[in-house]
């Protein structure tokens, strides 16, 4: 049976990269070679570059004019106006044209008067040399252009080849293998349109990971997909760093499963720096070197991949262009939520941050280090330090900007209750002529309003039953809002039941069968519209949650309970038609109910509440929610108070 290699001596995350980049030497790595001037922005300099030729070479007109001499012109003023004669004391010329060597001077075409034919009359006098670019004035032969290490930009490239130069000596690009490991992985390519087969993955961060590279300035090779034989990822290994590559990224394998051999193969064939760093995610992480090449242990999961790879290779990928590493913009805003941390561990959380009436305000997503729509949904990044065991809500808090091209004032925060119009809404605002850029969290219906009400939120997703009058969220914002502080919108009515597998097996037919024994229930969370409806009907029939198996189990999102009942977790959750529609669930019909948007009276004058609000009273929107199944729009739109 094969040891496991647990990593009991991690390092903090300053310290691994410390080691890590104290191995590393740009020089001792890169070869140069001569490439065509054309084909040079974007590249590193090698040596320093000398101008072959000066610009201008020659003296000529920095405007369309007369060329002069200037002492012709002396004295020349309205009163006393100058006439000079064309082709002897004055020239015809156009902007970039030769002087004639008698000349030192340009009038103005503006400054001109004509007197008579082949007579110019001038009524100010130039200065010797106004007007003229002289020999060299931009560039002068055997001046420095460029220092080596120099990154060139388009510009730079028009300079080099003003200055009579046609090709220059660079440093080779970075080049870096990236190799992806595991038996339950398939490459997209070799799916049908049924998906992978039982068991297997698509594998997708080699994709990943190479765009990341190739916007980082590297040439990148990924190899076919190794699978979990200490051999074969051997001779990978060997092969990327006998090709070449100047770094190899060993996807997954480097935690501390029985068929991780990352670690392994790097000992055997070099020397292991580093396994195991003190962040989330990406803890798996492993350093080394092989033939004085770095070679890195990747961790498999999406996000900790990512994170991992922002961490040690683009910085990697930069030293090797003579840079610093990107800097992202940075940001203060206020934390929506508690963020409890564990101390010791850098933690990076991805977050989506918005102006919320003159604050900026950030919600965290999810933590799991396999959940790749976090990296898709963020438009931030806060980093937990060591020393820290979190934040609390409403704290300052420090945020680097992952989208630059996204204007935080044009983002929209919707908190509360998920539904899947929401998408639409999203797809919408960003394809409007004025784009704007919604995001949603789900924490439930009663988290939406108390969202708005500390001012955490543009919007709040809301469908709260209240039981004694069979009334929609009012009750609920009279109680937990004052009065006038905000806006009830319906968005739609929908249907509400239970989600069952394909020809609901187990025969389920209402509330009265989550008791059966045989029967597994995924829940909703505290505080979801869901689970007051559920329990609504659970009282009205007399029956204990306590009856119910898997009552207790939480799911945050209707797809997500819908997947629950997919992948057998659970025989049935409570959720939306559409959700059962969208992955070929069967549904029994509970309870049509209203899905409103609570908004904040201080945002109802945001330019984006204001498009949103033409959206949804669009016909195009309500097509698109009908066409879903199991929505009506027939008040949409319509204001609750």
């Amino acid at each position: 049976m094969k040891r496991r290699k647990i990593y009991l001596n991690m390092m903090t995350l300053d310290e691994a990269r410390r080691i890590f980049f104290s191995r590393l030497s740009p020089e001792s790595l890169l070869s140069t070679e001569n490439v065509p001037v054309e084909q040079a922005a974007g590249r590193i300099t090698a040596d320093q570059i000398d101008a072959r030729i000066s610009s201008p070479g020659f003296h000529s007109a920095a405007m369309d004019g007369y060329a002069v001499r200037a002492s012709d012109t002396f004295g020349a003023s309205d009163q006393k106006p100058v006439v000079l004669r064309e082709g002897e004391e004055a020239w015809p010329i156009n902007t970039g044209h030769p002087m004639p060597e008698q000349c030192d001077a340009v009038i103005m075409i503006e400054d001109v008067f004509e007197a008579k034919p082949g007579l110019v009359e001038i009524r100010r006098p130039v200065f010797p040399w106004q007007h003229v670019r002289k020999v060299g004035e931009d560039i002068v032969a055997t001046e420095l252009l460029f220092p080596g290490n120099h990154l060139l930009k388009p510009c730079d490239v028009a300079a080099l080849i003003t200055s009579g130069i046609s090709s220059v000596k660079v440093w080779e690009r970075p080049r870096i293998t990236i190799i992806p490991t595991g038996s339950e992985l398939v490459s997209l390519s070799s799916v049908g349109e049924d998906g992978p087969p039982a068991g297997k993955t698509i594998e997708s961060n080699a994709s990943m990971l190479a765009s990341m590279a190739s916007e980082a300035g590297a040439s990148v090779e990924v190899t076919d997909i190794v699978p979990d034989d200490i051999d074969l990822l051997r001779a990978a290994v060997s092969n990327a760093v006998t090709s070449g590559a100047h770094m190899t990224v060993v996807i997954a394998g480097s935690s501390a499963g029985t068929a991780d051999y990352t670690v392994s193969i790097i000992e055997e064939l070099g020397e292991l720096l580093v396994h195991g760093v003190a962040m989330m995610p990406g803890k798996p992480t492993a350093l080394g070197m092989i033939e004085g090449r770095p070679v890195v242990g990747n961790p498999g999961y999406p996000v900790s991949s990512a994170i991992s790879f922002e961490q040690f290779v683009l910085p990697f990928l930069a030293l090797l262009q003579f840079r610093k590493p990107a800097q992202r913009p940075s940001i203060e805003a206020i934390a929506g939520r508690n963020m409890p941390s564990k101390a010791g561990i850098r933690e990076f959380r991805r977050m989506i941050v918005g102006n919320v009436n003159g604050r900026n305000i950030a919600s965290p997503l999810g933590k799991g280090a396999g959940s790749i729509t976090t990296l898709t949904r963020a438009n931030a990044l806060f980093e937990i330090p060591e020393n820290s065991e979190g934040v609390e809500e409403g704290a300052k808090i420090g945020l680097s900007l992952l989208r630059e091209d996204e204007d935080i004032e044009r983002t929209l925060l919707c908190v509360g209750s998920h539904d899947l119009s929401l998408d639409i809404i999203k797809d919408m605002l960003q394809r409007s002529s004025h784009t704007f850029f919604l995001y949603s969290t789900h924490v439930g219906s009663l988290g939406g309003l108390m969202a708005i009400r500390k001012g955490l939120a543009h919007i709040a997703g809301t469908h709260l039953l209240d039981p004694e009058t069979g009334e929609y969220n009012v009750s609920y914002v009279k109680k937990y809002l004052p009065e006038g502080s905000a806006r009830l919108i319906t968005l739609v009515h929908r249907e509400q039941g239970f989600m069952v597998p394909p020809g609901n097996p187990k025969d389920i037919k209402g509330i009265k069968d989550l008791v059966r024994k045989d029967i597994m229930f995924i829940n909703r969370q505290k505080g979801a519209g869901t689970r007051v409806l559920l329990d609504y009907h659970l009282k009205k029939e007399g029956i204990n949650p306590r009856q119910i198996q898997g009552y207790g189990n939480e799911e945050y999102t209707h797809m997500a309970v819908a997947v629950d009942v997919l992948s057998g977790k659970a025989d049935t959750g409570l959720g939306i038609l559409a959700a059962a529609r969208a992955l070929g669930l069967d549904f029994v019909p509970l309870a049509e109910e209203r899905y409103d948007l609570l908004m904040g009276a201080d945002s109802m004058e945001h330019e984006g509440i204001k498009m949103l609000l033409e959206v949804i009273s669009g016909s195009g929107f309500r097509q698109r929610v009908e066409s879903l199944g199991g929505y009506s729009t027939r008040e949409t739109g319509k204001v609750v108070f």
